[in-house]
């Protein structure tokens, strides 16, 4: 892979992850749940509200990254260290995402609905250019990619068991911290979690060929 290609394709990874943590800020300013993977810096941006939803975000992300050390110990990739800066740059693309949106009222449930859903297809989309550039995992998946590659089972039942337990852990946060009442956990979560998976499939349709033409030089 020439060098231009590889450029590239990290810029394509930044400019998905900025569309993704936009997706997150549109679900967040929702307030009817946010996507499984922020479902846990979700409800401790409420709890501890000295800190941004972007700094727990990349405070969980950070986490995760150690998870997958302590999984793959000596097969763990130095390259997979990226993960760090861009967990950090994801996590102020969501705080300025959450900046943006702050001038959209929603002062209804249709709108609180409708950022919901507009999120997530903004969310899906930012995922679709991730997969595209294929240059590194977010944190989530790969951290998901490593405990499949652990135990030898498919990835995306793996990922569906990941995003189960991120709900079940938020609830339970939400359940201890607030005094038995679910917080920040609504049915945009499901929503979300419903609704990227199409949004990918559709984008991926659409974009992967015009887009591989242009990361590999040759529509020039």
């Amino acid at each position: 892979m020439r060098k231009t290609e590889i450029a590239k394709r990290y810029i394509l990874f930044i400019v998905s992850l900025f569309f993704a943590a936009l997706g997150v800020a549109f679900t967040k300013h929702g307030e009817l749940g946010v996507s499984p993977i922020s479902s846990v810096a979700n409800i401790m941006s409420y709890k501890f509200d000295s800190l941004s939803l972007g700094t727990w975000l990349i405070i969980y992300n950070c986490v995760l990254i150690v998870g997958q050390i302590a999984i793959l110990r000596k097969e763990f990739e130095p390259i997979q260290l990226l993960q760090v800066p861009l967990s950090f740059l994801f996590g102020w693309f969501t705080d300025l995402g959450m900046w943006i949106v702050s001038f959209i009222p929603v002062n209804s449930y249709p709108l609180r609905l409708t950022m919901v859903i507009v999120g997530g297809v903004i969310l899906g989309f930012g995922i679709t250019l991730s997969v595209i550039a294929n240059v590194i995992m977010n944190a989530g998946e790969a951290f998901v990619k490593a405990v499949s590659d652990k135990i030898r089972k498919e990835f995306g039942n793996v990922k569906i068991v990941f995003d189960i337990l991120n709900v079940v852990l938020a609830l339970a946060l939400s359940l201890v911290f607030f005094n038995f009442t679910i917080v920040g956990t609504r049915e945009g979560t499901i929503i979300s979690a419903l609704l990227t998976g199409g949004v990918v499939k559709f984008f991926s349709k659409k974009l992967k060929t015009p887009l591989e033409r242009i990361l590999t030089g040759k529509n020039e």
